[in-house]
């Protein structure tokens, strides 16, 4: 089967689990109908619903640090528009995280950054993003036990794994941050991981030598942008639970805030499963589930949790047309220079 083939099945495989999820699956996980939920739906005002649009602009309006702290010279309004492009995209297919990665590759070189400077700010997000998303349940137990709510195995058991999975991460990337020697070892164990992939590319600078390359990059935009690209991140989470809280209040789903919480979080984490596009399916499911599990009525936590959805998810996709518009009409940078020849190929090589 060819690569492209393969790329052709795992899109429709994974569009077809998402509608499987959510056609099928959604409701009887939620102990309810359609019909139920629509119903709760429609109790949603059009004041309310311009509310929450407005709480996610807000909430991607902050994610703009977490990017201009991570590629210095880029202005608020082009990592908005980068921003809302490439999750678009990523929105649109399962795996469509590396299609986002090139969308925002190609805005941003059209711009005038070099190469060097848009891998390593894609490092240093992805980072960032992993790391938040993993955090979530670890608060979220935090919250539970202060307010007395319980703890429920499978929440600590997701918040132990992602504990063990976010120590591992950060131990990794401050190793190769402080030391010359964990970064040449971390570079030759991925380059003897991925050499199956690279068996039929010629490559003109092996993992090791990116990881040398990058280090001192990384070591700039971290030191100087890390308490940006922070508040960014909490920024964007919290108005994204705020809006969280709100839809729920007003389908009447009135719950502890810690419990509330920790459904937001368990949502947050599975939507860095690619198997789906964007964790849809998925992630209506386990949150719904999880709600409904600490005693939400079953039809108007369904309707919560699909209005969430809408918002966070589906309007990404019409706001990221406005982005790819305004995209075309801004105004393009030169070609590369030969310096930026150089950079390409050890992009080309990572």
């Amino acid at each position: 089967m060819s690569r492209r083939t393969r790329q052709v099945v795992r899109v429709v495989l994974g569009l077809a689990l998402a509608v499987g999820l959510l056609g099928w699956g959604f409701p009887r996980f939620a102990k309810t109908t359609w019909g139920e939920v629509l119903d709760n739906v429609q109790t949603v005002s059009w004041w309310q619903a311009s509310g929450f649009l407005g709480l996610v602009l807000l909430g991607l309006g902050c994610y703009t640090l977490t990017f201009t702290g991570s590629l210095p010279g880029l202005s608020s309004w082009r990592a908005f528009i980068v921003n809302i492009c490439g999750s678009s995209v990523s929105n649109l297919l399962p795996g469509g995280g590396a299609v986002g990665l090139a969308a925002t590759y190609t805005i941003l070189r059209s711009w005038g950054f070099k190469n060097r400077d848009v891998s390593t700010s894609a490092i240093v997000t992805g980072v960032w993003n992993t790391l938040a998303r993993i955090a979530l349940p670890i608060v979220a137990i935090v919250m539970l036990w202060v307010g007395n709510d319980g703890l429920p195995r499978s929440l600590t058991s997701a918040a132990l794994a992602a504990t063990i999975s976010g120590l591992a991460l950060f131990g990794a990337f401050v190793a190769i941050l402080a030391s010359e020697r964990a970064a040449q070892a971390i570079g030759r164990g991925l380059d003897r991981a991925l050499e199956p992939l690279f068996r039929r590319r010629r490559r003109t600078m092996s993992i090791d030598a990116l990881v040398h390359d990058m280090r001192h990059r990384i070591n700039d935009v971290v030191r100087s942008g890390w308490l940006q690209m922070t508040l960014g991140m909490v920024g964007f989470f919290g108005f994204y639970y705020l809006l969280f809280v709100l839809i729920m209040s007003s389908v009447s789903v009135f719950m502890p805030l810690g419990i509330l919480f920790a459904a937001f979080a368990i949502g947050r984490l599975i939507t860095a499963v690619g198997i789906t596009p964007g964790g849809v399916g998925l992630t209506e499911s386990a949150t719904v589930v999880a709600l409904v599990g600490w005693g939400a009525d079953p039809a108007a936590a369904g309707a919560g949790v699909l209005l969430f959805s809408i918002f966070t998810h589906l309007m990404e996709v019409p706001l990221g047309a406005l982005g790819w518009l305004a995209w075309s009409l801004s105004p393009r940078a030169k070609g590369a220079t030969g310096e930026d020849a150089d950079d390409e190929a050890a992009v080309r090589a990572g």
